[in-house]
């Protein structure tokens, strides 16, 4: 059974920087396309990143581009995102996402593209 423990999250001013990191257990790590997804109180849960299983390709939601970076290790079976100059309306409760790859990487950025969810962690940007 695959797990995902999302960490790193927290209160931060705007223009600051957090890294949130994405342990998982459970499956083979390096054949699984990894992804970060959002959820802002009372709104939809949103794709924020994608990377491929190799960690050569990755795909950004437009909001998040050149602020945010996704990267892999996997000798830690571990996804990262990076934040930086954070903005207020980046405030959500931040989750990492996993799938089985498959052919080319297309940048899976809808949640029923994914199979296994972790629990979250929050991230608060203040003004």
């Amino acid at each position: 059974q695959v797990q995902l423990v999302e960490s790193g999250g927290g209160l931060v001013q705007g223009g600051g920087s957090l890294r949130l990191s994405c342990a998982a257990s459970g499956h083979t790590f390096s054949t699984y396309i990894m992804g970060w997804f959002r959820q802002a109180p009372g709104k939809e849960r949103e794709f924020v990143a994608a990377i491929s299983w190799s960690g050569s390709s990755t795909y950004y939601a437009d909001s998040v581009k050149g602020r945010f970076t996704i990267s892999r290790d996997h000798p830690k079976n571990t996804v990262y995102l990076q934040m930086n100059n954070l903005k207020p309306e980046d405030t959500a409760n931040y989750y990492c996402a996993s799938r089985k790859s498959g052919g080319y990487f297309t940048g899976p950025s809808t949640e029923s593209e994914y199979d296994s969810w972790g629990q979250g962690t929050q991230v608060t940007v203040s003004s």
